[in-house]
């Protein structure tokens, strides 16, 4: 693999590091806020746990416009700036109004990270390992959710608890600054100077700096045919529709999968049967482990095997665990659900997980493929807004049971949909998916 473009991939994807550890960091952080400023248990629920989540709707919603506007370098500057500000901000909050808008703004770097990322490394990456290098990000937002778990266990070992929660928020200061360092060393993509900017000798310079032996001429070529009068097209258009419904779907069903709540409520699920605290959260923490194993696994094998075929071997792990889980709760017989719950996630990690940011970052066409990409992302967001809102109360009405059946049907719908409907973009360069997809 072409060393460069390995290098640049990686520090665009950094950015999911980032993401996951912003997410995670939080439960650390939870408990001692809401005793530190005696916040009623609606108030912590809205301002304080989910305000990173509406700043992450917002940022996946909107991330697109400045992507296309402005580029793809300036979009992940600037996203390194708001989980720096983040950061710092959140450390030195002097109350639960300034820690909600801090919180906040690092939500809209989570947002259009998600939508900013995996269209960089998509465009500069070879068709033959744009699979793997674009699913580095995932990789990285899995490991980021790790390295935030340890980094709370360690400093909840090191400071007194008054002051632990502000170092456990402000330690992501460190990696978004490293960040920033790398991310202003990178080139624009090529596609996006050729697209928006019309600036077809600096795209073909840069095909050129990236892959010597490549065929930079031909590339250009195809980008001018397909591209140079079109950019900026509404990505609503009757054209774009086949894009936009493969895109909705395996965003949707990414969340009808139920990953997040079990990333959410593990602990309450393994208590419910019968663990103890300790052991439920060592479970969890096995939960980070198997996913990142498996996420490594899906990276390797995501461009030999192709996205399709991951999805249909993910959707028939998710189904057999879910259907696993389901009956333990329907029969009060739960030995070895930590086991099925664990398949469950090695299911997602190396479906789902893998396949999620590298195929809407595919499907879409050069002129629209930050919209596109934003809103592939904003429904995956949306969707698991609405499952951390009514996941309460989901939980207090059913039993584990109904839940994981549920989910467990939506899966055989998955599985229908990826080895009947799904189009797969192996092998395929981003311009001949264009074409296929819009039929021109």
């Amino acid at each position: 693999m072409n060393q460069r473009i390995l290098y640049l991939s990686f520090v665009a994807a950094v950015s999911g590091l980032l993401f996951g550890f912003d997410t995670a960091v939080i439960s650390g952080a939870d408990k001692p806020i809401q005793q530190l400023w005696g916040l009623s248990d609606l108030f912590h629920g809205i301002f304080i746990m989910s305000s990173a989540l509406w700043g992450t709707v917002l940022g996946a919603m909107f991330g697109g416009l400045p992507l296309d506007k402005y580029g793809r370098k300036k979009s992940l500057i600037v996203i390194g700036v708001l989980y720096l500000v983040s950061a710092i901000g959140s450390s030195l909050a002097w109350g639960p109004i300034s820690f909600a808008i801090f919180r906040f703004i690092g939500g809209l770097g989570v947002g259009a990270s998600s939508v900013a990322a995996p269209t960089y490394i998509s465009e500069i990456a070879p068709t033959k390992h744009r699979g793997r290098l674009v699913a580095l990000y995932q990789f990285l937002i899995v490991l980021g959710i790790l390295v935030a778990f340890f980094s709370n266990w360690l400093v909840d070992k090191t400071f007194d608890a008054n002051a632990a929660w502000r170092w456990m928020v402000g330690l992501e200061a460190i990696p978004a600054a490293l960040y920033l360092i790398f991310i202003v060393g990178i080139p624009e993509s090529p596609r996006w100077l050729a697209v928006y900017k019309k600036d077809f000798a600096g795209a073909k310079l840069i095909f050129k700096q990236l892959d010597p032996a490549g065929d930079e001429d031909a590339l250009v070529a195809d980008l001018k045919d397909n591209d140079a009068d079109k950019a900026g097209e509404n990505i609503f258009a009757k054209k774009y529709s086949k894009p936009l419904l493969l895109a909705f779907l395996v965003s949707f069903f990414n969340q009808a999968s139920g990953i997040n709540f079990i990333i959410y409520y593990a602990p309450r699920v393994f208590e419910e049967t019968g663990m103890d605290a300790s052991g439920s959260l060592m479970a969890s923490i096995g939960i980070g482990v198997a996913n990142l194993i498996f996420t490594m696994a899906g990276v390797a094998l995501i461009d030999k095997l192709g996205r399709r075929t991951l999805m249909i071997i993910g959707s028939i792990g998710y189904i057999v665990s879910l259907f696993l889980v389901s009956y333990a709760f329907y029969s009060n017989s739960f030995a070895g659900v930590q086991w099925f719950v664990f398949l469950f996630i090695a299911a997602h990690a190396i479906g789902q997980g893998a396949v999620i940011w590298v195929y809407i970052s595919e499907i879409f066409p050069n002129q629209s493929r930050g919209q596109g990409q934003s809103f592939g992302t904003a429904v995956h967001w949306v969707g698991a807004s609405i499952i951390t809102l009514i996941m309460p109360y989901v939980l207090n009405k059913f039993q584990g049971g109904p839940i994981f059946l549920f989910f467990g049907v939506m899966m055989i719908l998955q599985l229908i949909w990826a080895v009947f409907y799904m189009y797969e973009t192996k092998n395929k360069s981003l311009e001949q998916i264009e074409k296929e997809l819009l039929h021109e």
